[in-house]
């Protein structure tokens, strides 16, 4: 994301230099979150501030895990933790069903209370693996099938994934937004 916004002149500064703790992420979409995210980040700085908020849908669950896609399993949770929990719930659901979507969305706001924050979305539509193919990336990575270029986001190198997944088509509209 920095480099993306090194080009429009902006200096990247993580949240965790302020020394900030996230704030509750009580939004019901994944625009929402991101929002929330950006907006105390900015009230908390004084600076202009960019969010994301990402997770996976699957059609099947009801687009679950979504916006709990990090906490899956618990609050105690953790990546492989979560994929076992997605491969119990779809345990029973035929092949052709298992369809899914990475969805990121990224805000971009000069203050916290700037009523035409930028907002980008980008989604990645592939499928739900019986079983986890590769050992790159994290979270769901290993269980998502990305047919176009016929692997799991986790069989592709890192480059590559940062070139074509869902953070990768939000950036590149926030990036048509910012010309």
């Amino acid at each position: 994301m920095a480099d993306v916004l090194a080009e429009f002149g902006f200096d990247v500064i993580a949240q965790s230099e302020f020394d900030i703790q996230s704030p509750e992420e009580t939004g019901l979409t994944f625009v929402e979150n991101a929002l929330i995210k950006a907006r105390y980040a900015s009230q908390m700085t004084g600076l202009p501030a960019i969010a994301d908020d990402s997770g996976l849908a699957v059609e099947a669950l009801g687009g679950e895990p979504g916006l709990y896609s990090a906490r899956y399993a618990g609050e105690e949770g953790n990546d492989q933790a979560n994929r076992q929990k997605l491969l119990a719930e779809m345990a029973n659901v035929a092949d052709e069903d298992r369809t899914a979507k990475f969805v990121s969305c990224i805000v971009m706001l000069q203050h916290p209370t700037d009523p035409t924050p930028k907002i980008a979305i980008g989604e990645c539509y592939g499928q739900i693996l019986r079983e986890e193919r590769g050992s790159n990336g994290f979270g769901y990575d290993p269980l998502f099938f990305y047919p176009p270029k016929n692997c799991t986001f986790a069989e592709l190198e890192t480059v590559e994934k940062k070139k074509i997944s869902h953070r990768a088509i939000a950036l590149q509209s926030l990036k048509q937004q910012l010309k």
